[in-house]
């Protein structure tokens, strides 16, 4: 959120990077909006955003991210929100897959993405309420527990995992190590399959001597396994972008409620970062440093 590439916007199991076809949904989008405000959003206003709701577009089966039973961070963080808006949630639900965007905030059926990567073309984002990475996995005890980079040596012959199609398989070719490795689909609807969640799977059985997913996903479901993970971040792999803001998802002409957003996630900043501490979110500050969060 998804992203993913971030984010989480929308995103299967990893962000995404927008491209030409991002553009060309961006505009279909921006014209159903059009339609929507019928010359009303033409002055600077809020005027389609519903205020006695937090209305929010998600995913129904995106795990850590959002689920309809609402065990997600970003349903956390939506009822954070809410509760200082002082109105209920409500939800829009859409797989995030190609289209997401445009079913959902663009037709006016919901206000806010929670979770959306920074600078994406489809949306007008938030100041970002969080930084994280891509990440290797593997097991606590195993061979490559030391590993902290994917130039190591010790990769070297090893089957490792990875999500098509994003930084980390680049990363892969760039250090040889593509040609063994075992490819996950990125966009797939996760109410029916959860590819990152069956790597995790590999690498606990073995099947794979570790994985390279985003942050978020590896952080959350490693604390799940049955074996124990390890999770490193890996922000500063050369050439390749690792790192990404993750912001929340606004229409462009929704000015005043985006800076009510912005002031929402500054004053709160303190209680987003322990909830994404408690799934596992591996966070990082500007010089990449993991952020320490506070615990009661």
């Amino acid at each position: 959120m998804s992203a993913p590439l971030p984010g989480n916007a929308p995103r299967a199991d990893a962000p995404r990077i927008s491209g030409v076809a991002r553009r060309v949904l961006a505009a279909a989008a921006v014209a159903a909006v059009a339609i929507a405000g019928a010359g009303a959003a033409a002055a600077q206003t809020s005027d389609l955003v519903t205020r006695n709701a937090l209305r929010v577009c998600a995913d129904p089966a995106n795990m850590p991210f959002s689920n309809t039973a609402g065990e997600g961070f970003e349903n956390k963080i939506a009822e954070l929100i809410a509760s200082k808006l002082g109105v209920p949630v409500e939800y829009t639900w859409f797989p995030q897959a190609t289209g997401f965007v445009r079913m959902t905030l663009g037709l006016n059926r919901c206000d806010v993405i929670i979770g959306f990567a920074q600078g994406d073309e489809l949306v007008q984002n938030t100041n970002h309420y969080y930084r994280s990475t891509y990440v290797f996995v593997t097991k606590a005890d195993g061979p490559l527990a030391g590993v902290t980079s994917l130039s190591d040596p010790l990769l070297k012959d090893k089957r490792l995992g990875v999500v098509a199609g994003t930084p980390p398989a680049t990363v892969l070719a760039q250090n040889g190590l593509i040609g063994k490795a075992k490819g996950y689909a990125l966009t797939v609807d996760r109410r029916f399959e959860s590819p990152t969640e069956q790597m995790i799977a590999d690498i606990a059985s073995g099947t794979i001597d570790g994985g390279l997913m985003w942050g978020p996903i590896g952080g959350y479901y490693a604390k799940k396994a049955e074996v124990p993970l390890k999770v490193v971040a890996l922000p500063k792999e050369p050439g390749t972008r690792m790192t990404y803001r993750i912001t929340m998802g606004v229409r462009f002409h929704d000015q005043d409620w985006k800076r009510q957003l912005n002031r929402l996630i500054r004053d709160n900043q303190d209680e987003i970062n322990a909830i994404l501490a408690d799934y596992g979110v591996p966070l990082l500050d500007e010089q990449d440093n993991a952020v320490v969060v506070e615990t009661k």
